[in-house]
Formats: C-alpha cells, sequence, structure tokens
C-alpha cells in the first residue's frame, strides 16, 4: 500500500482542561483517581505514548437499550504489545441475553450467570486505563457504551479521548478525492471493519467478537497504520478524539 499521509487534521476539544475539570468536580473516588492520572499531551509524539486497547462486547447496538456483556484491554506501545498485561473480564448485562447476541459474541447464559456486575470491576478498569491512551476500533461502541454503564452505576460518566482506528481508516479510504471519485462511479465503499481494515496491511485474520481478541487486533492495526501513514513523531493531537 501507498504511504498517504493525511494532511488535514480534525479540531479537537482541549483533553488537558476537560479532565483536569473532571478530577475537581469527580464525586466517586475511582472516577476522581482516574481523571487525576495525567494524559500526555496533544503535542507528544505518538511513539512516546502508552496506550491500551480496549473492545466491548454487548447485547445490541444501542447504549439505552443493550448492555455490556465482555471486556477486553491490551497495553501496547508502538514498538510492543504488552500481552501479560492483559485484561478480561465477563460481567452479567443488565438485559437478558438474546439469541442473536449470543450468536453474535458467543457468550451464554450459563457464562453470565455467575459474573460479576460491572461495577465489581470497575476500579480495576479504570486503574488499567488511567494515564494510557485509549484505543478501539469503532469508538461509536465504546465511548457511548462505557460513559452509560458507569453513569448508571456512580452517577457520574466517564468520557476521555480516543485514537479511534477505523476513523484513521475513513479518512484515508472514505473522505479522500479518490474516495469521493469511486463513490460518484457508483463503486461500493472500501470496508473499514476490523479484519478488512487488517487485511490491508498484511495483519492475519482473527476469530472476531471476542473482547480480548478484538482488543489486540485493534493495537496490531493501530501499529500497521502509524507505521504505513504517519510518523513516529506524529503529534498525538493529529489522531486523537
Amino acid at each position: 500500500m501507498l504511504g498517504i499521509r493525511p494532511r488535514h487534521r480534525i479540531i479537537q476539544p482541549d483533553w488537558t482542561d476537560y479532565m483536569a475539570q473532571r478530577e475537581r468536580h469527580a464525586k466517586d473516588p475511582a472516577i476522581q483517581r482516574f481523571f487525576a492520572t495525567p494524559l500526555p499531551s496533544g503535542d507528544t509524539p505518538i511513539a512516546d505514548v502508552p496506550m491500551v486497547a480496549l473492545d466491548l462486547e454487548t447485547t445490541g447496538l444501542d447504549e439505552r437499550r443493550h448492555a455490556i456483556v465482555s471486556i477486553g484491554v491490551v497495553p501496547f506501545t508502538l514498538d510492543r504489545i504488552k500481552l501479560a498485561e492483559r485484561r478480561y473480564w465477563v460481567v452479567k448485562p443488565t438485559r437478558t441475553l438474546s439469541g442473536s447476541s449470543i450468536a453474535f459474541h458467543h457468550i451464554t447464559h450459563s457464562e453470565v450467570a455467575d459474573a460479576p456486575d460491572l461495577d465489581v470491576v470497575l476500579d480495576e478498569l479504570l486503574g488499567t486505563l488511567a494515564g494510557h491512551l485509549v484505543v478501539v476500533h469503532f469508538r461509536n461502541i465504546e465511548r457511548p457504551f462505557l460513559d452509560t454503564a458507569i453513569k448508571a452505576r456512580r452517577g457520574e460518566g466517564v468520557m476521555f479521548p480516543m485514537i479511534d482506528t477505523m476513523s484513521l481508516e475513513a479518512r484515508i479510504h472514505r473522505q479522500t478525492l479518490w474516495a469521493r471519485f469511486r463513490r460518484w462511479l457508483g463503486r461500493p465503499p472500501v470496508s473499514i471493519r476490523l479484519n478488512a481494515s487488517r487485511a490491508r496491511y498484511g495483519l492475519p485474520a482473527y476469530q472476531g467478537h471476542h473482547a480480548l481478541v478484538d482488543a489486540l487486533a485493534t493495537a496490531e492495526l493501530l501499529q500497521a497504520q502509524i507505521a504505513t501513514h504517519y510518523q513516529p513523531d506524529t503529534p498525538l493531537k493529529n489522531i486523537w478524539c
């Protein structure tokens, strides 16, 4: 694949100021500790940023009607994936599992029967994420589901900056002049799903819809994206959202 370095930069919120404000106003101790842990500034080169890939499996796509059933977390940097520090939790959803959701993520009624509520593992999860830049593939799942679930249990949500590997693929394959020309010709858009995106970088296909495996797949994908389209000194603010 040709190295394409996106020249545009999306204007981002002032995450440093936001995190400081949340620390001052947070009432829950674990949430306060999370926001009190410094994140790298937006000017930090991506090569110097400690990251953690996060994936959630859920009972559906609407955070108002569906619930989290598993969480996978894999810490990493551009040079190393820290599999020894990986974490995986199955949690009891607040909604009954449906046949379609079981077929999708393969987590069964028996597996969630004795699983803890998210609230039980939440302090540990927030401690694992604290101080790291969270990397996901499609933030419109992880961000609203986590925020809604935490708000329901602790009375206050948790929002924070993320790198979205799907969004990075969209910049290259959905938002360029060439991509718009393809659409004008009536050609289908290039897939930016996780396995399709990985295939473009020669990464192997993994069994999907397992939170830990998808977190690992996302970490590897970001490493490949940065190596192909960016530079190690690319400022974090150019790619976080």
